[in-house]
């Protein structure tokens, strides 16, 4: 019998979210993420690759949150420099010239077509994005991210085999369940306990090496599920050169996190 009191108890609440504006000091104006937490204890400022956050309790006014992000406007810009990269590439139809793929900016050509999606360019050298008359901004970024996702599949369709003889525990086989490409916001892949290998859509705007790497390291779960040293010897057999990508991650990983937010944008820039 269900507990009576537990129909009485009141419901939690969502969380809400919106946003406000801020000018900064240096003359930026900045769109702020507002998020109502009933977990939220106080109100707190944060920033990432995505920009800035402004977490407060649910019973805090909206002006008590804007005065204290307008407190700490030096210290929002000092962050946003340094997580934030400017200059990332944005999708502009019939105008963007090029698409970040492996590593490198290769030729984008458009045409308008029937239908909207990305194919081989037909001189053999780049793509090309054809765009149907209603395609609107959601439409373009549907289109780019199944193209982004389908090369990541070919990509990890290409390096598996290599591996997959050699992931055994037991002498019983290994391989993951499937895969899922997905933006992420901090990690770079992940295992779950089914064994399906999500990995960061983001890995192939990286160079290639670098996305193997991931792959091995997640490949190497379904032996070890930790990082226990002997974790890392089962990566080590299998990718020497691991240190060398998770440096490359140190210094490129916002920028590719955020590259490719920027292009599946739901609007193109202005």
């Amino acid at each position: 019998m269900p507990n009576p009191f537990r129909l009485l108890a009141a419901k939690p609440r969502t969380i809400e979210r919106d946003a406000f504006t801020l000018a900064l000091d240096d003359g930026r104006t900045i769109e702020v993420e507002r998020v109502r937490d009933p977990r939220a204890r106080r109100i707190k400022l944060t920033v990432d690759d995505r920009g800035a956050r402004l977490t407060l309790p649910v019973r805090a006014s909206a002006a008590t949150a804007e005065r204290f992000a307008i407190a700490h406007r030096d210290w929002l810009a000092s962050q946003l420099d340094r997580h934030v990269p400017v200059d990332l590439p944005r999708l502009q139809p019939f105008e963007t010239s090029a698409l970040p793929l492996r590593g490198q900016d290769q030729p984008l050509t458009w045409v308008a077509g029937r239908y909207t999606g990305v194919q081989p360019a037909g001189d053999g050298a780049g793509w090309r994005f054809t765009v149907s008359a209603r395609a609107g901004a959601p439409a373009l970024a549907r289109a780019l991210h199944d193209f982004y996702e389908a090369q990541a599949r070919a990509d990890v369709g290409h390096w598996l085999p290599r591996y997959l003889d050699r992931l055994q525990v037991d002498g019983r086989p290994r391989a993951p369940r499937r895969f899922r490409f997905k933006p992420m916001r901090s990690q770079w892949g992940s295992l779950a306990p089914d064994g399906t290998v999500a990995l960061d859509l983001a890995l192939v705007l990286a160079r290639p090496s670098a996305f193997e790497y991931v792959l091995v390291h997640e490949l190497c779960h379904l032996l070890h599920h930790d990082h226990s040293p002997a974790f890392w010897a089962a990566v080590e057999a299998r990718f020497p050169a691991w240190r060398d990508e998770r440096t490359y991650f140190r210094a490129e990983g916002t920028r590719l996190k955020a590259g490719l937010r920027a292009l599946l944008a739901s609007s193109p820039a202005s």
